[in-house]
């Protein structure tokens, strides 16, 4: 499996860039204050690392939006970010942006370092005056605390 990175950019007020990229390719989703995309995105990843086989995030792109489809298999999870024209249209349909088979591991490592980054850059308080949300604190929290209970579950090869 190839490497895994995430990057959330905040743009212009209440706008964000998501990257996200591996050794086979890259995509950009836009993402809009006016729904709950970060805590959504980390919410999933989440319940990928604590057992779910399937789960979903979506970023809203007014009008567009972004969805993130998560199956699991395993230790290894494929992951799809398709483009849709808006929020009512049938999860079947858009263009498949990015596609990429991870380990969760790498998956949820990549979300916290993502959120870690922004954090560490600007701080909880210039990103909720620039995104105009809080800072996804609970999530990402949420996230770490699944990843040492994986941790301690799987045992060590």
């Amino acid at each position: 499996m190839s490497s895994l990175a995430i990057t959330w950019t905040l743009g212009s007020q209440g706008w964000a860039v998501v990257k996200v990229a591996d050794d086979h390719g890259e995509a950009e989703a836009i993402a809009s204050y006016i729904a709950d995309g970060p805590e959504q995105f980390l919410y999933a990843v989440a319940r990928l690392v604590l057992g779910d086989e399937e789960t979903r995030a979506e970023l809203e792109g007014e009008p567009q939006v972004y969805r993130w489809f998560f199956h699991r298999d395993g230790s290894v999870v494929d992951v799809r970010l398709v483009l849709a024209d808006d929020a009512q249209a049938q999860d079947r349909s858009g263009a498949v942006l990015w596609a990429g088979r991870h380990t969760i591991k790498a998956l949820a490592r990549s979300a916290v370092r993502a959120f870690d980054r922004v954090d560490h850059e600007q701080g909880e308080e210039a990103y909720e005056a620039q995104w105009g949300r809080p800072f996804p604190r609970t999530e990402l929290e949420a996230l770490r605390t699944a990843m040492r209970s994986h941790q301690r579950a799987t045992p060590a090869n």
